[in-house]
């Protein structure tokens, strides 16, 4: 059983499905969660939730003062699980209904409009680079100016081609087996140039 972390609907519990998902742990979304309140990043947020599994990252946004979530979810069972979840944490936080999408993430990013300030994104692991990278190019237009794009996968695996989809990252971070990348739209030729992604990495 996974809860909520923070906000307004803290503690209530969520279902997990029982296979073919991979929650994020509670470790690395109070990390996350932290950073991403450090940065401003969710009051207020339009919130893409794509892979939600459980639903938690959307749903923690949305106790934490999310506008609106869309929670993405191909499973038949993992989006059922999703539902039920979106009523629990609207009922404990006297929240909005997020809305879930039983779809894959690469039709619905062609078929929606956004735009999104902030998304997270948590594909299997068995998602090979060029499904990961057209799923960034597709989501890129959908994006706000200032938007954050927040990818967790294996830590073995490949970092996600941000530059296809003109991201660019800015900090990545791991936690035992899983890494977070963090991106954002890249500047225009006439703005100032960044720093290079911070790197930080934290054993179990």
């Amino acid at each position: 059983m996974t809860r909520i972390i923070a906000g307004s609907a803290r503690g209530a519990r969520l279902e997990v499905p029982s296979s073919g998902t991979r929650p994020t742990s509670d470790r690395v979304r109070e990390s996350l969660f932290g950073a991403l309140e450090s940065l401003s990043a969710i009051a207020g947020a339009r919130v893409l939730d794509l892979y939600a599994g459980s639903g938690a990252l959307g749903l923690e946004s949305l106790s934490r003062g999310a506008s609106s979530v869309e929670f993405v979810e191909r499973g038949r069972q993992a989006a059922a699980i999703v539902r039920r979840n979106v009523g629990v944490v609207a009922k404990a936080g006297a929240l909005p209904l997020g809305r879930v999408h039983e779809s894959t993430v690469h039709a619905f990013l062609q078929r929606t409009t956004g735009p999104f300030d902030l998304v997270f994104t948590d594909p299997p692991y068995d998602l090979d680079d060029a499904a990961m990278t057209a799923d960034l190019v597709a989501l890129a237009p959908l994006l706000s100016s200032d938007a954050v794009v927040v990818v967790e996968r294996a830590r073995r695996s490949t970092p996600p081609d941000f530059g296809a989809a003109n991201l660019e990252q800015f900090r990545e971070k791991s936690y035992g087996d899983t890494t977070l990348w963090w991106a954002e739209p890249a500047a225009d030729e006439s703005s100032e140039p960044v720093d290079q992604p911070a790197i930080e990495s934290q054993s179990r």
